[in-house]
């Protein structure tokens, strides 16, 4: 039977390039598999796989009892199918806490490790096999560290993402900062998605002290693209909050380049979560985090209520 291989609901960037990359090792190796997603790509993730020139793989509803698969870049129950209990999980390559709730047939491989990204990882597990990585995987690798350190910016990036990324950059004749530019003009160019598809494209569930959160994330060179649209967005939030069976929908518009976050603050709670987790007073309809860039390890760690 084909092994699956995916990631989480919200695919981005390392989520879509990691399955791919995880596909071609275990076929490589022997193992039957095929990548598959969980949702539509964002903009990036997108434009890094017509980049490399790789086909979008299948989205899926969910997954079959028994099924054999692999997760990459998430353990979390939330950002997966209904049924991942019910399948057969063979593996879980990962970079974020360990949140619990997965269930398995037996005995699996686990890798988690504080990296900056999935794709890093796997470049270990691979092993010697890692020097047989076709150029189009490699470029996915590099592809998936920019995007999950922002150019080496976000304070998850390590000292290992950074040195294989300009071994792959190097390998490949690519410019780091060239193409780094490419992806997030990508990920910035978000002017045809809604307000409802903006919450959800970057998002992760998340309970704290009993509320539940979507944490939405949108990490761009061009706020003034999202924060001009803020109105539209917090009055949209409360109906994605609705839909998705969350308290409320966090949003953090990260500026790449100024390195800071705008968190969103459409109500009372949000204003209370802000100023309980991120020590600032809140005055307006958004509050302005200098050096916030990551969720996994600046966001999600502070969220108070």
């Amino acid at each position: 039977m084909t092994t699956l291989v995916f990631g989480h609901k919200a695919p981005d960037t390392d989520s879509l390039g990691s399955a791919l990359i995880w596909e071609w090792f275990l076929n490589h190796t022997g193992t039957k598999s095929a990548a598959k997603l969980l949702g539509t790509p964002n903009t990036e993730a997108a434009f890094v796989a017509e980049r490399w020139g790789f086909a979008q793989p299948e989205i899926i509803a969910d997954i079959a009892d028994d099924q054999p698969c692999v997760i990459v870049d998430t353990n979390n129950p939330a950002e997966l199918p209904a049924n991942i209990n019910g399948a057969d999980i063979t593996a879980i390559i990962d970079h974020h806490k360990l949140v619990g709730g997965l269930e398995t047939k037996g005995p699996i491989d686990i890798t988690i490790r504080p990296l900056a990204c999935t794709a890093t990882i796997m470049h270990d597990l691979m092993g010697a096999h890692s020097a047989q990585m076709p150029e189009n995987i490699k470029g996915l690798m590099l592809s998936c560290i920019l995007s999950d350190t922002l150019e080496f910016r976000s304070p998850t990036t390590t000292d290992t993402d950074k040195s294989l990324a300009e071994s792959l950059a190097t390998d490949l004749g690519m410019s780091i900062p060239d193409y780094a530019a490419e992806m997030f003009a990508a990920k910035s160019d978000v002017s045809a998605f809604s307000d409802a598809e903006l919450l959800r494209m970057d998002s992760k569930e998340f309970t704290v002290d009993g509320t539940k959160f979507r944490v939405s994330v949108l990490e761009t060179t061009a706020p003034a693209i999202v924060l001009d649209r803020k109105a539209s967005i917090m009055n949209t939030m409360t109906t994605v909050a609705a839909e998705d069976g969350v308290d409320q929908v966090l949003l953090f518009v990260v500026d790449i380049l100024n390195e800071q976050a705008t968190m969103l603050i459409p109500n009372d709670l949000t204003r209370s979560v802000a100023e309980k987790s991120f020590g600032v007073v809140v005055s307006g309809d958004n509050v302005v985090l200098p050096g916030v860039m990551s969720r996994k390890k600046q966001i999600i760690p502070s969220l108070k209520v």
